[in-house]
């Protein structure tokens, strides 16, 4: 019998595990049903949540390592699963193609990736900007996170709770202005390679997203040949837009790749 399944869940830019909100519990409930026993944690990159005191690398690869290192610590031996947004995507994407016996599979959300987007569909930098000018200034922390939350999401209906509990992290894991920067400078600096990773892989993304353009999505998922499943409402916050849609999409995805697996065909 194999062992139960693991999933990792990454974050974005300057964003950490407990930005989460309800999504590991959604996603924990809905991948059950396929991947019996399945386990579902979240890291924080380095310089964000939990880590919010340690230098944030300048370098996708180094925050891959740093992900690896904490893996080890927490015990976890076994290829994992990876479940990312955003700078964290391009982490998980890294990660599966220089350590392709470490992932089994990925699903990627609103990511943007050279060299398959223009510069001017990947992250959008004029918002980026916004994003990091937010975290510069001397402005309260509400008014920041509120600001955030009205250009990362389009669908929550009630803004304040969320908005409360960002409020808290940020408070309780202020995220530093040099780690800001190098979070970006990594983010605009990363270069996929030219071959898709071995692990199966997922794209998801946001139609309605003003962070990242979805076509940049659909440009990976051409280049590479991968199923993309494509949300119409949803700003660039999926998972907490709208938590259901996305766990949904990756249990018909494990549905989907099991059928494939039975009848003998290839990855996907």
């Amino acid at each position: 019998m194999s062992e139960p399944v693991t999933w990792v869940l990454l974050r974005g830019l300057t964003r950490e595990a407990g930005h989460w909100g309800t999504f590991p519990a959604v996603f924990t409930q809905e991948i059950t049903a396929q991947q019996p026993g399945a386990r579902v944690m979240t890291l924080d990159l380095p310089g964000n949540g939990a880590l919010y005191r340690e230098a944030s690398p300048s370098r996708v690869p180094d925050m891959v390592e740093a992900c690896r290192a904490e893996l080890a610590r927490r015990g976890q031996t076994g290829p994992v699963h990876l479940l990312a947004m955003s700078l964290g995507a391009m982490v998980a994407c890294d990660w599966a193609s220089r350590y392709p016996d470490e992932v089994g599979g990925t699903v990627l959300i609103n990511t943007s990736l050279r060299p398959y987007s223009p510069f001017f569909h990947r992250l959008r930098p004029a918002n980026y900007w916004k994003l990091l000018a937010l975290g510069l200034l001397r402005l309260g922390v509400r008014w920041r996170e509120a600001r955030v939350l009205k250009m990362t999401s389009r669908m929550v209906t009630e803004p304040q709770p969320v908005l409360e509990s960002w409020v808290a992290l940020q408070r309780q894991h202020p995220v530093g202005m040099r780690n800001g920067v190098r979070q970006l400078l990594a983010a605009m600096r990363y270069r996929a390679s030219r071959g898709r990773p071995h692990a199966p892989m997922l794209l998801l993304c946001s139609q309605a997203d003003t962070l990242v353009d979805w076509r940049c999505s659909q440009s990976l998922s051409r280049a590479w040949g991968v199923p993309l499943r494509l949300h119409t409402q949803a700003g660039h916050d999926l998972p907490l837009d709208d938590p259901p849609w996305v766990a949904r999409a990756v249990s018909d995805w494990l549905r989907a790749r099991q059928m494939h697996a039975s009848a003998g065909l290839g990855r996907t």
